[in-house]
């Protein structure tokens, strides 16, 4: 029989606690796509350490707050459509001018799912919103009988892996999520061809597989891609909401050493081309539109007399654009020569320090040991530069959480925060600019179009 997930609710931890995972796994992720040594684990930890010891000190209030493992803040739920809807009726949808909405606080809090609404274009999948904007994820089958896994869509990776039916991680199993192998698929062939994948959060190792993949109607036949056996407890654990990853950058960074699906689909000739575009969604505006298109440019999305297409300057796979210029209310921040690897995988925007600071400065906010933050009634806008056009981040995105999540007009965890490795011109692009530009990727072309959304 399949191997399904189980939705069941599981303690959670502080929204707070989470944002510095996302910083942390910022900080690795840009260090492993420079080329540079991650920064220590004694330091990661420290750095939970003390946002841990801000939340025991009363900086955040949350009568049930967690501040040590084991502890509950609250419980997490996959939120259906029913729940959406509930919320929808008991919090404010947008916060533009007044702070961070209520919806954007409960999803942080509870996290979830919010599922998308199914598109209409061709060869296009929904894509899912994970708690307050973390991540976007899609729903794809694989074997025989069709399974239906959930998978994150990055494109600041080139590997392709769900869960092994045998998968075994620091707790013991990996978690209620969907697995694949003979068991649950007769079409599924397992090599004896090793594979490990390291992330700016956890990591996972396995063996290659063929099975058949279906995405979005196109039916990919006998695909070669992992299953993991390890999985470290970030992939594991029962709150994450997802079984597996699919990385949209170029197979030269795969290593699993093998196509991405969507070059698979080229080359089968399912699509013309090996393109890969994002629309991702805003919970706090309920339009839920979130997708991904394979082999082409859904033009519903964006405004087309907006588009730009600008060279892949990245020389091992990832999707990196050289940024014009950055602004804060039309006004030239200074920072120029950077370049920006675009990833739907990452949260925030990590840049170097000395342009995260000028940037904060430049919107009236601070940064300390622990974070940058801004006001969170800020309606001061940043925007990028492609192509001679600039992108404007709503500034919504910019305020990612309250760092009291009772009081969402005081200070805010901004969208931007200080790397400490890198080199000094990369920057990482992550959800909080992409949110705001309609993003595709042409793998045979080597090249990245932007566009306004419509």
């Amino acid at each position: 029989m399949p191997l399904k997930r189980l939705h069941v609710p599981r303690t959670d931890v502080h929204p707070q606690l989470l944002l510095q995972q996302h910083i942390n796994r910022g900080n690795k992720r840009l260090a492993r796509m420079t080329g540079r040594s991650e920064p220590p684990e004694h330091e990661l930890r420290a750095e939970m350490h003390k946002r841990m010891y801000l939340l025991e000190s009363g900086s955040v209030k949350a009568s049930s707050a967690t501040t040590a493992t084991g502890s509950n803040f609250s419980k997490r739920y996959w939120r259906h459509s029913k729940h959406v809807a509930q919320a929808a009726s008991n919090a404010s949808s947008t916060g533009t001018n007044g702070g961070v909405s209520a919806l954007d606080i409960q999803a942080a809090e509870i996290g979830g799912l919010t599922p998308a609404k199914i598109p209409t274009f061709n060869n296009t999948l929904g894509l899912a919103i994970d708690a307050d904007d973390v991540g976007y994820i899609a729903t794809i089958q694989i074997g025989t009988p069709p399974q239906n896994f959930n998978i994150l869509m990055d494109s600041g990776s080139a590997d392709f892996w769900v869960g092994s039916e045998t998968c075994q991680s620091q707790q013991g199993t990996c978690g209620n999520h969907t697995f694949l192998g003979s068991k649950s698929s007769s079409s599924f062939v397992q090599s004896n061809q090793n594979f490990n994948v390291t992330y700016g959060s956890g990591s996972v190792a396995g063996v290659l597989c063929q099975d058949n993949v279906n995405m979005a109607g196109l039916q990919l036949n006998k695909h070669t891609f992992g299953v993991a056996n390890e999985e470290s407890v970030q992939f594991s654990a029962d709150t994450v909401p997802f079984d597996g990853l699919m990385g949209l950058a170029q197979s030269t960074l795969s290593n699993e050493k093998v196509p991405t699906p969507v070059e698979s689909l080229a080359s089968n000739g399912l699509i013309s081309s090996a393109i890969s575009s994002f629309k991702i969604s805003r919970l706090a505006d309920q339009l839920n539109d979130g997708e991904v298109t394979f082999g082409g440019l859904d033009s519903t999305k964006f405004v087309t007399n907006t588009l730009v297409t600008i060279p892949n300057v990245s020389k091992v796979g990832f999707w990196e654009g050289a940024i014009d210029a950055i602004t804060v209310n039309g006004q030239d921040t200074g920072v120029t020569g950077r370049t920006a690897i675009l990833d739907t995988g990452t949260t925030l925007i990590i840049a170097p320090p000395a342009d995260a600071l000028a940037v904060i400065a430049m919107l009236g906010g601070k940064c300390d040991t622990q974070q940058c933050t801004i006001s969170c009634t800020s309606n001061t806008s940043v925007a990028l530069s492609f192509g001679n056009a600039s992108f404007a981040i709503d500034p919504r995105d910019m305020a990612v959480l309250p760092v009291d999540v009772n009081d969402p007009t005081g200070d805010c965890t901004a969208g931007i925060q200080p790397g400490t490795i890198g080199t000094n011109t990369e920057w990482l692009v992550g959800d909080v600019f992409l949110k705001n530009a309609y993003f595709s990727v042409d793998t045979q072309n080597n090249k990245i179009s932007l566009a306004k959304l419509s």
